[in-house]
């Protein structure tokens, strides 16, 4: 009997498991945004590259169906409690999705810029130093709290009730105490903000004269310039520089006081305080732009005198182990401290070094050795706070996870790609599944499974064009595939500049004392390694005047009734022309105004809030989501009405307004600017929440392309962008310098080096190791030499 059991046993173990017959995730009738009934099945425990022209929908196959139905999955398995306090979400528009996996996602937006949100906190490092220092700390000030610079000092004392019974109450003395390491003068943030008085008023004229600079504030206002002209306490007729020490204070800080003008109750406030609450509370991205320069011109942000910028009380900077205080351990770059922290031998505390040991460890290891735990995390490039966000997945032992990765390679000098490519390799190697949106060709190259999205963009996109191996892509008749092995060529002849734009004892962030000249008139690339100063040269360095047009990689802020064409200031010409056609006010063409439907104010949708269930979008019953009020779509530009305008993409509309009865030049020059980013694809009403990065990076270089500057500075411009549109966006920054501007860019991509002018490379590497200027000149020169890690990849580039 026992040996039947076993032949049994044999023949089952024999036979494939089950459990082993799971091994794809299958996607069936994906249409989420412009996907068209895409049906796809991705290995498992595999590396899978997904490849396409921008807006082709690789982000709405991955991030939008993909890995947004597995975290709804999750979120489901935790009590309807729970759920009320987590984010809902809405099941993705697709037929079957089986197979799948927990999904960790790793994106490229940007970290919170809340001013006491730094590298050290988003990553732990920070609370395992406050727990070493209160334990290893001398002198002993406290517990933890006591070295953050997020926790304030509280101490109170009072009589509280006590209640013992129905009839028993009893009242004792209590005191509270908690230790706190903020710095009182600042806050916590390390800088106090200023106000430079000169940019309010004009100290040599009275308030009667138009002393104030403020804008808005009119004499005719009583709410703002009659509050201080009538209140009593000023002399409208005196010049504000002759005041006395008494009405400057009442003119500048008086606290809120009721007083009476011209009858009204009104509060007077001093000065100072009323800036403060209706110009500085306010989101800056929000405002108008002149009114954001003003706040830009009259708030100077400087380091802090009592902490010096550490954010900490002198309690906390004063405990110390082996010399070196919790302001000093987050100031030095982690790869020292990894060293600094390793050295560090006791017993008492193994754990707990161990486990910093091995976050800090990571932080190099994935090639961020050159940051510091104190930098903002405001600060860090798309590049680094993904890399950031990767440093928690480094030593997990969670195995059969899928993993999501947008564009990993953002920021990437050639050198550093290798290395993330070992990090991915490592995460599929445990046994995950990584999915991962990328461009670049090295990133691709080690792909198990390829695939690839259009073979358009917009419209035109959506379907899977290619599944497979990379030489399958590379043989395959794809966009991609064809353009996978382009090499751009070094140019024969570069531009002979026009002047220079001279840095002389740059010292930002890393930068050693450095001259260089930028040359004017011609195509100038700024290379490095990730932490080589390239930002702080460009952004930090460069003088500032009125000529400089500088399009960085801060994002684009903006609400579902945010689009391109209200975005770029596109809707008021196509406003004013249906008004002046139709005789009437342009206020009925926009869905934000006059026009909206009553109904749905305008959204187009009706949203129902369903507690923690994901919210119900429903198309409105009365505009059938068109926005706008019926009357107003018998209104007709060209023969169209204002909702199939905005349903019109960039190319139809710039043929549309190019001519015929809809002619309207504003308009069009607009569209043309649109059109050579590369975004011809985009409707005009797409809600800006819908784009990626790159397409609102591109998007923003086009609406500053109609600034009058002589100086364009562009940031990383090839982000998201596919190896077809790379030469697309060689092309516009050729047209920008050849019409008179000087182009001066910030770049890793091969491509965009090969067709400088000229070049200067900063390094050697990155942070304390960088900040020098290790080559200028041609293209040609930098592979000639060889001299640099950028020489050395821009030659095997090109194949030099």
């Amino acid at each position: 009997m026992s040996k039947a059991t076993g032949t049994g046993t044999g023949a089952r173990s024999s036979a494939p498991h089950g459990a082993d017959s799971h091994d794809v995730i299958r996607v069936h009738g994906a249409r989420e945004n412009n996907l068209k009934d895409v049906s796809i099945e991705i290995p498992k425990r595999r590396l899978t590259v997904f490849t396409g022209v921008s807006g082709s929908g690789k982000s709405s196959l991955v991030f939008n169906t993909i890995a947004a139905e597995s975290q709804r999955l999750i979120n489901e398995t935790y009590s309807s409690f729970v759920q009320g306090f987590m984010p809902t979400l809405a099941r993705p528009e697709v037929d079957v999705l089986d197979g799948l996996t927990t999904v960790i996602t790793v994106d490229q937006q940007r970290m919170g810029s809340d001013p006491r949100s730094t590298v050290g906190t988003a990553t732990d490092a920070n609370a395992m130093l406050r727990i070493l220092f209160s334990r290893l700390g001398k002198p002993h000030i406290g517990p933890p709290s006591a070295y953050s610079f997020n926790t304030a000092t509280v101490r109170a004392s009072g009589g509280i009730t006590v209640e013992r019974g129905a009839a028993k109450t009893k009242t004792v003395k209590a005191t509270y105490n908690r230790t706190g390491g903020m710095c009182t003068h600042c806050e916590g943030r390390g800088k106090v903000s200023d106000i430079d008085l000169t940019q309010l008023y004009d100290d040599s004229k009275s308030i009667a004269e138009g002393a104030f600079t403020i804008p808005g504030w009119k004499s005719d206002n009583v709410w703002t310039v009659g509050i201080y002209a009538e209140s009593g306490f000023l002399d409208p007729n005196k010049p504000i520089r002759r005041y006395t020490k008494k009405e400057m204070q009442d003119f500048l800080y008086r606290e809120p006081t009721k007083v009476k003008v011209n009858g009204v109750n009104l509060t007077y406030e001093g000065l100072i305080p009323k800036i403060q609450k209706s110009f500085l509370s306010k989101d800056k991205e929000a405002m108008q732009p002149h009114i954001r320069a003003f706040v830009e011109r009259a708030v100077t942000f400087t380091t802090c005198p009592e902490c010096d910028g550490t954010r900490l009380s002198e309690g906390a900077r004063s405990s110390k182990i082996k010399r070196i205080s919790i302001a000093d351990a987050c100031a030095m770059e982690i790869r020292d401290l990894t060293e600094w922290v390793r050295a560090l031998k006791e017993p008492s505390v193994a754990p707990l070094l161990a486990a910093l040991q091995q976050t800090l460890d990571s932080f190099v290891e994935i090639g961020l050795g050159y940051l510091a735990l104190d930098r903002p995390a405001g600060t860090l490039s798309g590049g680094e706070a993904q890399r950031v966000k990767m440093i928690r997945h480094l030593g997990s032992a969670l195995t059969d996870v899928t993993y999501v990765f947008d564009e990993p390679t953002i920021g990437l000098h050639p050198h550093d790609i290798q290395r993330m490519n070992d990090l991915l390799l490592r995460l599929r190697d445990k046994g995950n599944t990584v999915l991962v949106v990328e461009h670049k060709p090295e990133a691709i190259a080690i792909a198990d499974h390829v695939v690839d999205l259009g073979p358009g963009a917009g419209t035109a996109g959506g379907t899977v064009c290619f599944e497979g191996t990379v030489e399958g892509l590379r043989a395959g008749d794809t966009i991609t595939g064809r353009h996978l092995d382009d090499r751009a060529t070094l140019k024969e002849t570069v531009r002979k500049p026009s002047g220079s734009l001279e840095i002389r004892g740059a010292t930002a962030n890393n930068l050693r004392d450095v001259d260089v000249d930028i040359p004017l008139g011609a195509l100038v690339v700024i290379t490095g390694v990730a932490g080589s100063g390239k930002s702080s040269l460009v952004h930090g360095s460069i003088p500032a005047r009125e000529q400089v047009v500088s399009v960085d990689q801060t994002p684009i802020r903006g609400s579902r009734r945010s689009n391109p064409a209200t975005y770029t200031g596109l809707l008021d010409p196509i406003r004013k022309a249906f008004a002046k056609v139709n005789g009437v006010k342009p206020a009925l063409f926009s869905a934000n105004s006059e026009g909206a439907c009553p109904t749905c104010n305008g959204a187009g949708v009706i949203y129902t809030d369903l507690a923690m269930m994901a919210g119900v979008a429903t198309p409105c019953e009365d505009c059938e989501g068109k926005r706008f009020q019926a009357e107003v779509l018998e209104y007709r530009l060209g023969g169209r009405d204002i909702s199939e305008v905005l349903a019109m993409s960039v190319s139809e509309a710039e043929e549309f307004f190019g001519g015929g009865e809809a002619h309207t030049p504003a308009a069009h020059k607009i569209l043309d600017r649109l059109a050579d980013v590369g975004l011809g694809y985009l409707t005009l009403g797409q809600p800006l929440t819908t784009l990626s990065g790159g397409e609102r990076q591109r998007l923003k270089l086009a609406t500053h392309m109609s600034e009058k500057g002589g100086v364009y500075v562009l940031d990383e411009p090839t982000t998201g962008l596919h190896l077809a549109d790379v030469e697309h966006l060689l092309g516009l920054l050729d047209r920008l310098v050849d019409s008179g501007k000087s182009v001066i860019v910030i770049e890793h991509h091969q491509a965009v080096m090969a067709h400088a002018d000229w070049i200067i490379d900063l390094g050697p590497g990155a942070g304390h190791d960088g900040g020098k200027v290790v080559f200028e000149g041609t293209p040609a020169d930098l592979v000639a030499k060889r001299a640099t890690l950028t020489g050395e990849h821009l030659a095997a580039y090109i194949g030099a």
